[in-house]
């Protein structure tokens, strides 16, 4: 069985989600059931080529230069390309992950013969994204739905919340996004810090909200507040009790630097279901996360954290916070929560074993 993932966005979670995807299909007893192709882009900023080439060092893969924003001459070029290297390939299933790969990928695969089941992961969609307006919202909902019914496919969901939400598009399954626990929580530490020190990790953008993180820190100078990362907001980020720690090359330079928190705040907008606080679960963080999707599908309110609506409710919530004992209560519950949920070598399991019902099932239909 041939499978291609099609990425727009490898940047931030989805690539740690491919690093992990990558370590589990290049499994020699894997392998002999799936073969694993790539079609990326690269244009993120946060990313590292040299590192890329070594995460996909054992899976065939194809650059693809594709953006995030609508531009017809860049996105025909794109999907001439995508076109061409699939039926190179000849796949059995393509897996489209981003809105931007979700629609061209879509459209090239109408060009198939014969053509492969066709599956989309969104991590996030277009339509909830807060720094538009409500027609851009609306317009990229009815993208989503033409292009579902349309062009077919069927929606694999990161979470609980996208699940519900791709369900009202068309046909869909869920398989949650996970992260490699056992690996991560090499880097659990005890930590002492002088101050109590509250973190994010991500890239400085809109989605993150760093005019909300800026504003706490300002509300909050008693704390320490670090973003691990960097991003074309950074200006935002004026209080002084900020530390901006810039891009790190290693993956272990981040974990190291999320284990150093005492608390872990998720300031999003928006989300699909998000990797860095499942990060900080596994470190055994306590969470204080927006009430929005994708943070409530990882955080249980008063038991691993804290979902706030209002910055008039963190007060409370920092104060509990300060007692270790209970930042340590919050974090032990938040690791189970992960062990249970959102583990890589579950969850990529459940993905393949979705691919082979299908695969398997199209070929019934076909022979028949």
């Amino acid at each position: 069985m041939k499978v291609v993932h099609i990425i727009e966005a490898l940047g931030g979670g989805i690539y740690t989600y491919f690093e992990d995807l990558t370590h589990h299909f290049e499994k020699e007893i894997i392998l002999q059931k799936v073969q694993t192709s790539i079609l990326y882009s690269a244009n993120r900023k946060e990313i590292d080529p040299e590192k890329v080439t070594q995460l996909f060092a054992t899976i065939p893969t194809v650059k693809i230069e594709m953006r995030r924003e609508i531009n017809f001459i860049s996105d025909l070029k794109a999907l001439q390309k995508l076109v061409f290297e699939l039926q190179k390939i000849k796949p059995d299933i393509v897996h489209l992950h981003s809105s931007k790969a979700g629609v061209l990928g879509r459209i090239a695969c109408s060009f198939l013969n014969p053509k492969p089941k066709v599956f989309y992961t969104p991590h996030g969609y277009a339509f909830l994204r807060t720094d538009i307006s409500t027609m851009a919202k609306k317009g990229y909902w009815y993208i989503e739905k033409f292009f579902q019914k349309i062009f077919g496919g069927i929606t694999i969901a990161c979470g609980d919340s996208e699940f519900e939400m791709a369900k009202q598009l068309g046909k869909a399954e869920m398989i949650r996004n996970g992260i490699d626990i056992s690996a991560i929580e090499n880097y659990s530490q005890a930590v002492d810090n002088t101050k109590l020190t509250i973190g994010i990790a991500g890239r400085i953008t809109a989605a993150r909200n760093p005019r909300q993180f800026n504003a706490i820190a300002l509300q909050f100078p008693e704390y320490q507040f670090v973003w691990i990362g960097d991003g074309e907001e950074r200006d935002e980020i004026t209080a002084p009790n900020i530390k901006i720690t810039g891009w790190f090359i290693e993956k272990k330079q981040v974990y190291e630097q999320i284990n150093a928190l005492d608390i872990y705040l998720q300031t999003s907008l928006w989300e699909g279901l998000p990797i860095a606080v499942l990060e900080a679960m596994a470190l055994q963080k306590p969470i204080i996360a927006t009430k929005i999707n994708g943070n409530k599908d990882t955080v249980v309110h008063k038991e691993t954290g804290f979902l706030y609506q209002e910055l008039s409710e963190l007060p409370v919530y920092f104060k509990i916070l300060e007692d270790s004992k209970v930042r340590a209560q919050f974090g032990n519950k938040g690791k189970t929560r992960c062990k249970d949920l959102f583990n890589t070598t579950i969850n990529f399991t459940a993905l393949q074993k979705l691919y082979e019902r299908y695969f398997f099932a199209a070929a019934k239909n076909f022979q028949k």
